[in-house]
C-alpha cells in the first residue's frame, strides 16, 4: 500500500513514557511512579475547574458548543483582543498544524531554531517544507536574521521559552526582530510557558494586544497544559489578527474541542491565585535542582519554566540514566534524539524531587 511520500521520512513523535506503560513493562505499582517528563503541573488543577466539570458531566451526550463563546470571551478578557482575534485548537499543536497548512507546501522553507519543540518539523514535513535551523541551542535571533534574509522563509518559529532546553528571549529582543521582518512572512510565536517565564523575569512578557496590533503577520500561542494543570484536557489556543484566524477556521474541524475542556479552561483562567500558587512553588523547587546540579558538578540551562534541562557532559549517558531511572519508577525526557547529551525534568513537588536527587546521586 502506498501512503503520502512526505510521511517516509519522518519519525513518530513520542511523547513523555505514561505511567501506565511502566506499570507494565516493570511490574511496579502505580503508587510507587513518578513522571517527570511531560512537564504538567504536579499540583493538578484548580479545585474550581474540578466542581465545574463535575457538574455538567450529563452534558457529555451532546455534541460541545462549536462557536466555544465561554472560552472565546474569557480569553478575549484576559489579553485585550476581540473573539475574531481567538483560534482555538485541541493543544496549541492542532493550531502550528493549522498554520503550516494554510501557509506552506511543498515548496516553502520553514525557519527554526536548532533545538526547539519536535512538532514544528514533523507538521513541515506533512507538507513537504523543508526546515531551516539556526546553528545554536539557545535562540539567537541575530542568526534567525541572517537565515531569513538568505532562504526568505514563508514561516519562523520562535519558541520562548524553549522547549527542551527552558531559555527566553526578552520582549524587546523580540519586537526588534519582528521590524525587520517582512508582513508576508508568518512568525508564530509559542508561548506555552510563558506564565512561568513571566514570574521569574518581567522583560520576558510580550503585550499580546500589542503584539498582534502592531503586526498583522504574527501569531501568538498559549495552553491551559502546563500552568493551568489540563494537559489532560488538551486545549490550546492563537492570538492574531482575524485575518490569519479566518485563514485557520478553513482548516479547523467542527467540535475540536470537548464540551468538559471547555470548562475547564474557562473556568481555569478565572482563578489566578491557583495559577500563582502552583508557579511559586515550581521556582521555589527550581532552586533545589540548581543545588544538585553544582553539587553533581553538571551543567544545568538556565529555565524559565516548569522543567529543568540537565546536561550531563561525561558525568553519564542520557539513555543509560533514564533507563536506569526508569526501572525505579522514575519517569523523565532523554534528550538523545535532539544529540544533546542531556534530560529534561519536570519540577515536581517537594517529595517528588526528594526522590530524583536521591537516584540520580546513585546514577552518576
Amino acid at each position: 500500500m502506498k501512503f503520502n511520500k512526505n510521511l517516509q521520512n519522518i519519525k513518530t513523535y513520542e511523547a513523555g513514557k505514561p505511567i501506565e506503560l511502566v506499570v507494565k513493562e516493570y511490574g511496579i505499582e502505580p503508587k510507587n511512579i513518578i513522571k517527570l517528563a511531560s512537564n504538567e503541573n504536579p499540583y493538578g488543577c484548580s479545585p474550581r475547574v474540578i466542581s465545574a466539570v463535575s457538574a455538567i458531566l450529563p452534558k457529555m451526550a451532546l455534541y460541545p458548543d462549536d462557536s466555544m463563546i465561554k472560552l472565546k470571551n474569557a480569553l478575549s478578557a484576559r489579553y485585550g483582543v476581540q473573539n475574531s482575534n481567538v483560534i482555538i485548537g485541541s493543544g496549541s499543536d492542532q493550531v502550528i498544524e493549522f498554520l503550516i497548512h494554510a501557509k506552506a507546501d511543498s515548496g516553502s522553507k520553514i525557519l527554526m531554531n536548532s533545538i526547539t519543540f519536535a512538532m514544528y518539523e514533523i507538521y513541515a514535513k506533512h507538507v513537504g517544507a523543508e526546515v531551516i535551523r539556526t546553528a545554536s541551542q539557545e535562540h539567537n535571533l541575530d542568526e534567525f536574521y541572517e537565515l531569513y534574509k538568505k532562504e526568505k522563509p514563508e514561516i519562523i518559529f520562535i519558541c520562548t521559552p524553549n522547549n527542551p532546553t527552558g531559555d527566553a528571549l526578552d520582549a524587546d529582543e523580540i519586537y526588534d526582530f519582528l521590524k525587520k521582518i517582512d508582513s508576508d512572512t508568518l512568525v508564530v510565536i509559542d508561548g506555552a510557558y510563558m506564565e512561568y517565564a513571566i514570574h521569574k523575569d518581567p522583560k520576558k512578557e510580550l503585550v499580546v494586544k500589542e503584539l498582534i496590533e502592531e503586526f498583522e503577520n504574527v501569531i501568538y500561542l498559549g495552553t491551559f497544559s502546563k500552568a493551568y494543570g489540563l494537559g489532560g484536557m488538551r486545549v490550546g489556543y492563537g492570538l492574531a489578527d482575524s485575518k490569519i484566524v479566518d485563514e485557520l477556521y478553513k482548516l479547523r474541524p467542527p467540535f475540536n474541542i470537548t464540551t468538559l475542556s471547555l470548562e475547564a479552561a474557562s473556568v481555569a483562567l478565572g482563578d489566578e491565585e491557583f495559577v500563582k500558587k502552583s508557579i511559586t512553588l515550581n521556582f521555589e523547587q527550581m532552586k533545589r535542582y540548581e543545588e544538585f546540579a553544582k553539587e553533581q558538578k553538571i551543567d544545568i540551562i538556565n529555565s524559565y519554566t516548569n522543567f529543568v534541562t540537565l546536561c550531563l557532559n561525561s558525568k553519564q549517558d542520557s539513555t543509560v540514566i533514564s533507563n536506569q531511572l526508569l526501572k525505579k519508577g522514575m519517569i523523565v525526557r532523554n534528550l538523545s534524539s535532539y544529540e544533546m547529551n542531556a534530560i529534561r525534568v519536570t519540577v515536581g513537588t517537594d517529595e517528588q524531587n526528594s526522590r530524583f536527587f536521591k537516584l540520580v546521586t546513585q546514577f552518576l
